[in-house]
């Protein structure tokens, strides 16, 4: 493929800080529409997720810019500040929104431009494009935003419900490793490789000098400042953190908003969809698929398959393949719109429950398109929990109780969800709700979480018939504790019931959704509780699609902790320093007065 390459062109920002920028040119020398990729993961690097079904292995960045180019694009790769061979400090997404309109104005001064600039890129690289547009930059022409943007890193991203995403210190440890002052500093990079992250989360906080990356204050502080700053203040509504604050600014472009179930980006991409597609001519899609973050040519997520008719590449053909027909229809004006409909979704479901020769469940599911979301026959319907652990339409007829305890030096463990970057403690995807060795803080393998004393469990009786959820679940419920603070997590989940391949039944995570109780009214003012007192609060589970075959049971669990994809509760008032973890006693009140009930979003039969 034929391509002229200009490599390390160093591209100045407004601050005298110089960007290394290779530039893939068409071996015609006349102006061409530009495609630009801005990346912390070394612009001539390997993304792992950039296969296709065709071809299993994963092509480079310079492969896919030299493809575009052969096309007849501009191609430019762009290290982020403080990353690979661009100068500067590398401060976690909060110099991109800047740095992305200065590139896109040096590209737009540039002979080989001719005027129509595209972004793209995955998980940073979307969160990049989203920075940058909310300056609305000239030139700008079309997006494609594949698992990022941040709508709100406050509330989904790097905190949800008040809570730290502990993914975000598996990621600086890992990316400390590959920064530029680690590998010209073998004491650094010594230091850095010496620390097991595996001892160093619980319930005890980082701090400066004591973490394990603190040989890279740098990457320390950013995670440091991302922990500290537990309100919903003026540092989570900067443009490249907050979207859906700057959306009356936001570029009016053809842009894609893509994500998956068990992506940390679903909400994301469903809020900048819906905040944009109400102020934007567009056109605005969204894409969302069953898989995990950027795995889109597998028909896996987790330990649950969703067959072959999953994969992007069925509806669309391959990844590359859609970026290009999507940027030729409106960088070039040449093809029809390969995405006519405004949202594509899978609907998770409907398999045969068996063990599949590669030992994952079949779950099966279809894709489908829709006018909007929230789909327009969904309907929330309520479904009260009840005493004994039922989840049914109607109300209990008398008032109730459950309690679970919530000690936070054992806390309940992460099976799988939407997660990404969170080895070595961690994985992604769908699971049996199962202790095991595969799991960090698991302590008694093959034990259902369902088993455990510290969470509560409430499910329908078998389904008469299939049953599709498809939108944000929204539990109401009242609690009070034996604390001043504490968690509540609930868990949406498919139980099948048991089968010759699975005689315990298998129980699929679905969606998660949690609140810190310090933030029931506002995440800009936390309040303490007060021991004994009912509160009313409202969870918003993540985006799901899921069918719940006839036979199964929809079951929510209630738990005080899901580490470590969340940091841990002490249960204690935060604004008193050194306070030791205490356990909580936790109360769910049923009934009368007091009538605890999740909505769930239910599709009817006749308009799936």
């Amino acid at each position: 493929m034929t391509a002229v390459l200009l490599p390390n062109i160093m591209v100045q920002m407004r601050d005298g800080v110089r960007l290394a920028t290779d530039i893939y040119l068409p071996a015609d020398a006349a102006a061409q529409p530009v495609l630009l990729e801005r990346t912390p993961y070394d612009k001539r690097g390997t993304n792992h997720a950039d296969f296709s079904v065709a071809d299993e292995v994963p092509r480079s960045k310079p492969e896919i810019a030299r493809i575009f180019a052969a096309q007849g694009y501009a191609f430019v790769l762009q290290d982020c500040r403080g990353r690979y061979a661009s100068g500067g400090v590398f401060r976690k997404y909060l110099a991109e929104a800047e740095d992305g309109a200065d590139t896109i104005a040096w590209i737009m001064a540039q002979p080989w431009c001719n005027g129509r600039i595209g972004t793209l890129g995955l998980s940073y690289g979307a969160h990049v494009q989203a920075a940058l547009a909310t300056l609305d930059p000239p030139g700008l022409a079309a997006m494609f935003l594949d698992s990022g943007g941040f709508s709100s890193a406050y509330h989904s991203g790097i905190r949800q419900g008040g809570a730290y995403e502990l993914k975000q210190l598996t990621w600086a440890q890992k990316h400390a490793l590959l920064a530029p002052a680690t590998l010209a500093d073998p004491a650094r990079q010594a230091a850095l490789e010496a620390a097991d992250i595996r001892e160093w989360i619980g319930v005890e906080k980082w701090r400066p000098g004591h973490s394990p990356i603190s040989a890279a204050p740098e990457y320390e502080d950013f995670i440091l400042e991302q922990w500290r700053e537990d309100r919903f203040g003026d540092f989570w509504k900067q443009r490249g953190l907050y979207a859906r604050g700057w959306y009356d600014d936001f570029a009016d472009v053809p842009m894609v908003h893509m994500s998956s179930w068990y992506d940390p980006y679903a909400l994301t991409a469903i809020e900048n969809f819906v905040g944009l597609s109400k102020r934007k001519r567009g056109p605005v899609k969204l894409i969302l698929g069953p898989w995990t973050h950027g795995k889109r040519s597998l028909t896996y997520s987790g330990d649950a398959d969703f067959g072959p008719q999953s994969t992007l590449d069925h509806l669309f053909g391959d990844y590359i393949a859609l970026r290009k027909r999507w940027f030729d229809h409106h960088l070039k004006d040449e093809g029809a719109d390969p995405l006519p409909e405004p949202v594509y979704l899978f609907t998770m479901g409907g398999g045969s429950g068996r063990r599949l020769p590669s030992g994952r469940l079949d779950h099966g599911g279809r894709w489908r398109s829709a006018p909007a979301w929230p789909l327009p026959a969904m309907r929330m319907t309520p479904f009260h929990l009840h005493p004994c652990g039922g989840l049914r339409e109607d109300a209990p007829a008398a008032a109730g109780t459950c309690r679970f305890v919530h000690d936070p030096h054992d806390p309940v463990p992460t099976i799988g969800g939407a997660i990404t970057s969170g080895a070595p403690v961690m994985a992604a995807g769908g699971f049996d709700q199962r202790e095991g060795p595969g799991f960090f803080g698991s302590r008694k393998p093959r034990r259902a979480l369902a088993d455990r004393d510290d969470v509560l469990i409430f499910e329908t009786g078998p389904l008469p018939a299939d049953v599709e959820l498809t939108g944000q679940a929204v539990a109401e419920l009242f609690v009070s504790s034996t604390a001043v603070d504490t968690d509540i997590m609930i868990k949406i989940v498919d139980v099948y019931p048991p089968s010759a391949d699975y005689p315990d039944g298998y129980a699929l995570n679905i969606a998660h959704g949690l609140l810190r109780m310090r933030f029931r009214d506002s995440f800009e003012t936390p309040e303490i509780m007060e021991p004994g007192y009912i509160y009313r609060v409202q969870i918003a589970s993540f985006p799901m699609s899921n069918r719940f075959a006839a036979g199964h049971h929809i079951r929510v669990e209630i738990a005080g902790s899901n580490f470590p994809h969340f940091d841990i509760n002490p249960n204690t008032d935060w604004r008193v320093e050194g306070l030791e973890p205490v356990v909580a006693t936790n109360t769910i009140h049923l009934g009368a007065d007091h009538s605890s009930r999740i909505l769930l979003p239910v599709v009817p039969a006749g308009a799936r």
